[in-house]
């Protein structure tokens, strides 16, 4: 099943709630600033999250955004300083 490359942005009001929530993106993707990550998923496991973030957030005080980026979008990503974009599952970049 084909994996699409996904940005996820969260804001989490509770410090106790934000660990649940940070250790559980790192167990899926690639932190690329404090709490934005980026991961491929593919539809189950996209669904897997929304279950779970729904679970550990409080919906009236955190927000999680997530963006779905396309091949030709992702190849568009522009950054300054430090880090790459996380290369796709089975990829290596040296």
């Amino acid at each position: 099943m084909e994996r699409a490359f996904y940005v996820l942005a969260y804001d989490i009001a509770n410090p106790k709630r934000l660990a649940k929530v940070a250790k559980y993106m790192e167990s899926i993707g690639e932190r690329v600033q404090d709490s934005v990550f980026e991961a491929y998923l593919n539809p189950p496991e996209l669904e897997k999250l929304l279950k779970k973030m729904e679970r550990l957030m409080e919906l009236k005080e955190d927000s999680l955004r997530i963006y779905n980026l396309c091949a030709p979008c992702r190849e568009r990503v522009r950054k300054i300083g430090i880090g790459q974009v996380t290369a796709p599952p089975g990829l290596t970049i040296v």
